[in-house]
């Protein structure tokens, strides 16, 4: 299994900048296949912000190209979110998302942080 703490969040201006980070921790931690942020607004699905699996390059949603970046770090299993020149629609709650070996070492399982809250308003 895996357990993931998030961090960052909070409230921002239009144009502003905010970082979010999440770590992994937990036996499954050891294969990590896929690393990254969806988020979700009232009334919409959830979507993808930006994921990277491992070994290839980043993957972002198209309304975050350009402004947002991910990076991880293997050896700390972490993946952080730089978000820049932040609008009003990017409010959401951002999950942080880790794909990963289920406890039977067999199938795949979907991580999920608790979420947390992104508000870009002036």
């Amino acid at each position: 299994q895996v357990q993931l703490v998030e961090s960052g969040g909070g409230l921002v201006q239009p144009g502003g900048s905010l970082r979010l980070s999440c770590s992994a921790s937990g036996r499954s931690t050891f294969t990590i296949y896929t690393m990254g942020w969806y988020r979700q607004s009232p009334g919409k699905q959830r979507e993808v912000v930006a994921v990277v699996r491992s070994g290839e390059m980043p993957n972002y949603g198209d309304s975050v190209s350009g402004r947002f970046t991910v990076s991880t770090d293997n050896t700390k299993n972490t993946v952080s979110l730089q978000m820049s020149s932040l609008k009003p629609e990017d409010t959401a709650v951002y999950y942080c998302y880790v794909g990963a070996p289920c406890s039977d070492f067999v199938n795949t399982c979907d991580y999920w942080g608790q979420g947390t809250q992104v508000t870009v308003s002036s």
